[in-house]
């Protein structure tokens, strides 16, 4: 069985959507979730530096943006049904949720870009912002976080855990980390997934309110616990609370395992989710498609499939 991922915020660069907009389907869909995020998202993929498309606001709906793009794209090669299941990491669940059918590619966008709003507002209030864990002991570096305030945001597996809060109590663990264990601060505006972000719950709660969301139509995990979820409402409802609750990366890919997945398509702006997947599913195969030249060899993954 193939997946396909979506990945998070980060994963973003400075015109990573221009080889895209070569093919006049491409561009004409960014131009169609351009009006729906209301950003120009054709202009944020090509032109716009590296502190604009770093923006919360910004960089939400052109990452999910993005993972549509190259969905539609991969699937105008190979049999959509070929796919086993789909996931997505923090931001990109409202890429899976599209590619799933539990909402359409406008909605997801749409509801995006209010979610990027509400949680650059929530991150304007107090400074915060995060920090990847890398090795160490997992107890240690919890009474750690605890004594600084810093709560864990992303169980990302493979020995990485990211943190959030405060940028004082960062800055702490930074200088005194748990022992064996690496602090790499993060270029995010905020204290993501914890409870710095509850005032955009709220905010993407009524926004979501609008839609009726569809059951999906292909296997879908949640990051809130790695386990599928078959009702649409139900998925909409994870997505709103997981704004301020972390993410279970580790879960999700534990449940990879035990579905027994076979290998791992990851979507634009591609590279970190397949990265995990070397070390927590050591031998699954996977594809990172950063550009159309990439589509080939995630074609020949999901025809291989049985």
């Amino acid at each position: 069985m193939i997946v396909v991922v979506a990945p998070g915020q980060g994963s973003q660069s400075p015109g990573f959507l221009a080889p895209w907009l070569a093919d006049p389907e491409s561009r004409g869909l960014l131009e169609t979730l351009s009006t729906a995020s209301g950003l120009d998202l054709v202009a944020h993929g090509t032109t716009s530096d590296a502190d604009t498309i770093r923006d919360t606001a910004v960089a939400q709906p052109l990452i999910v943006a993005a993972g549509l793009l190259t969905a539609h794209a991969l699937f105008a090669r190979v049999d959509r049904g070929r796919v086993g299941g789909v996931a997505g990491h923090s931001v990109g669940e409202f890429t899976a949720a599209a590619v799933s059918g539990v909402l359409t590619d406008e909605e997801a966008v749409r509801l995006v870009a209010e979610r990027g709003r509400a949680m650059a507002a929530a991150a304007a209030q107090v400074e915060t912002g995060m920090s990847a864990v890398l090795g160490g002991d997992a107890d240690e570096l919890t009474a750690r976080l605890a004594e600084l305030g810093l709560s864990p945001a992303n169980y990302n597996g493979g020995g990485q855990i990211v943190v959030a809060g405060e940028l004082a109590g960062l800055a702490a663990l930074a200088e005194q980390p748990p022992a064996k264990a690496r602090v790499v601060p993060l270029q995010v505006a905020g204290a993501f997934h914890t409870r710095f972000m509850e005032p955009a719950v709220e905010a993407l709660r009524t926004a979501a309110s609008s839609v009726t969301p569809a059951d999906p139509t292909l296997r879908l995990w949640t990051n809130h616990d790695g386990t599928v979820v078959t009702s649409g409402p139900r998925f909409v409802e994870l997505l709103v609370g997981q704004v301020a609750s972390p993410v279970r990366w580790d879960a999700t890919m534990e449940s990879f395992a035990a579905e027994g997945v076979t290998g791992i398509v990851e979507l634009a702006p591609a590279g970190a989710l397949t990265g995990l997947a070397k070390r927590a599913l050591r031998g699954v195969p996977s594809v990172a498609v950063k550009t159309p030249d990439d589509l080939q060899a995630a074609v020949d993954l999901l025809e291989g499939a049985a």
